[in-house]
């Protein structure tokens, strides 16, 4: 490894234990095929082959590396089902692995509730294995007719009037939703923050689309932090159609359908930056609370993958700090967001008044890198290292372009280190991911540019 983040000497990048794995592999001379495959809704199926020690050589180095990869995949792409063919000892260890209980039992529960079906792991032969099938939703762009673009935030919500892909007027309203139990505080916001932009539009609304943090299907909120405090039975009965109930009341106002594109905000994000670029294969990466991620393909469109990077291992180091909802090690909630900041200020040398928020300690440490804090500018050296491997691992699934990056994290000074450490390490340590372009929009077009896109995803029939 090159490139150390200087506050980090334990640090195992998955791409450089996965490139071992695959050379260590090919010189024992006693590998054998594996093929995974993922199963996720409307039959979508996504495939991953790679060379692996036939059973019996090196088993515990197998499923060490097969577990890893399957955890990325279904935080990558999503899924309810593994298929797996090759290995028998793989198959059982990752079958053991994901149930009730099992070592990836909050991943086995959370994918059986996002698409409502219950988790599996399947033994496959080459032939019996499921034919990969995939989707590329057409997604925005559209930019004609009397639009609502709703973005809804954690701590604020956004509404834009956008006509004919001008935005005639847009608004912030701050809101609580992550602490309200009453799941009519939800609707009512959302529902009047629609009604102020259709009012500015004579009342005329062409389509509607929605930016939101969670997991959406088919216009359905499966998972969404923002309604952390509803309790499931009121989340089932009142929030998991919430914008479909809203668009609903909407057309019985104005009289005729509206065409509804709710999306993750990531994927928004994306796609807002697919739109200022004038080019596909974005991967947007917001470093904030967490770390979210949107993507958009080479045909400019939407994947429905689940692009939630935050569960994704990027640290192979089984001492890595893990991530408190999931119990897992080496996610990139901690490497990509406001805590990756804080876990490194101890190493820097910082110390951190306990009594401050998050958000207050991230401050702390943007301030001191304005003043050239070389204690602070280390920080976001090491960050930077992180982020240089982990698009290297993340190209492992997607086909990358562009990696827009956003979020508070990257504000300041602190932003154009990261920026340019990562750079340097896609440069020198991946020739073939060189010509990636890591860019940042300014703030600006980042906030117009979000609302428009969030209003360009229906297409109205």
């Amino acid at each position: 490894m090159k490139y150390n983040p200087i506050l980090d000497n334990n640090y195992k990048p998955a791409v450089l234990e996965l490139r071992k794995f695959k050379q260590d592999v090919l010189a024992s001379k006693k590998a054998t095929p594996l093929a995974i495959c993922l199963e996720r809704n409307s039959g979508y199926v996504y495939r991953f082959d790679l060379d692996v020690f036939k059973d019996g050589v090196d088993d515990e180095r197998n499923f060490f590396i097969v577990e890893r990869l399957i955890k990325s995949m279904l935080w990558v792409v999503g899924g309810y089902k593994i298929y797996m063919a090759g290995s028998k000892t793989l198959f059982n260890k990752i079958k053991d692995a994901y149930r009730d209980k099992g070592l990836r039992d909050f991943d086995f529960h959370f994918m059986a509730g996002v698409y409502e079906k219950p988790f599996e792991v399947v033994e496959c032969t080459f032939e019996t294995l499921p034919a990969v099938k995939e989707s590329s939703v057409p997604a925005g762009g559209h930019l004609e007719g009397n639009r609502i673009g709703f973005d809804a935030g954690g701590s604020d919500r956004k509404v834009s009037a956008v006509v004919n892909g001008e935005t005639v007027y847009s608004e912030e309203v701050v809101w609580f939703p992550k602490t309200q139990e009453d799941p009519m505080y939800h609707y009512d916001g959302i529902y009047t923050a629609m009604k102020t932009a259709a009012q500015k539009m004579d009342n005329k609304i062409d389509a509607i689309g929605v930016s939101s943090a969670g997991v959406y299907i088919d216009n359905k909120i499966m998972v969404a932090s923002l309604f952390v405090k509803v309790n499931k039975e009121l989340f089932e009965k009142h929030v998991k159609n919430m914008y479909i109930d809203i668009a609903k009341q909407l057309e019985k106002e104005v009289g005729h359908p509206i065409p509804l594109e709710v999306a993750n905000d990531g994927d928004v994000t994306a796609l807002a930056g697919a739109m200022e670029l004038k080019d596909t294969n974005v991967l947007g990466i917001a470093m904030g609370t967490s770390e979210a991620a949107g993507y958009v393909d080479s045909k400019g469109n939407l994947t429905g993958w689940l692009n939630e990077l935050a569960f994704v291992p990027v640290d192979f180091n089984t001492d890595a700090m893990v991530d408190e909802w999931s119990l897992d090690y080496g996610c990139g909630v901690k490497y990509f967001s406001q805590d990756s900041v804080i876990k490194l200020a101890p190493a820097a040398g910082i110390e951190l008044d306990s009594s401050l928020s998050p958000a207050e300690k991230l401050k702390v440490v943007q301030k001191l890198s304005e003043q050239d804090d070389p204690r602070a500018l280390k920080i976001y050296e090491s960050i930077g290292v992180y982020l240089g491997y982990a698009i290297a691992y993340y190209s492992v699934f997607y086909e990358i372009k562009h990696v827009l990056l956003l979020g508070r994290v990257t504000s300041g000074k602190g932003g154009n280190i990261i920026l340019n450490t990562a750079r340097e390490v896609l440069k020198n340590e991946f020739p073939e991911y060189a010509k990636i372009n890591l860019t940042m929009p300014d703030e600006k077009n980042r906030r117009v540019g979000q609302s428009i896109a969030a209003a360009s995803l229906p297409k109205i029939k």
